[in-house]
């Protein structure tokens, strides 16, 4: 990786590493906003469909 790439492909590989861990971060936020919200509405009263059981 000494040749006249290596500043490119390095830059290339910082930049997607940064943009899977900003996926990461934003799904993991996201999904700790959701199970706040289901939490709330479970506090509510208000049950889930998976939780009465398979309609057949």
């Amino acid at each position: 990786m000494q040749g006249d790439y290596a500043a490119f492909i390095l830059a290339a590989y910082g930049l997607s590493a940064l943009a899977l861990g900003g996926l990461g971060l934003w799904i993991f936020l996201d999904g700790r906003e959701v199970r706040g919200e289901l939490k709330g509405l479970e506090d509510r009263g208000l049950k889930r469909r998976s939780d009465r059981g398979a309609h057949r």
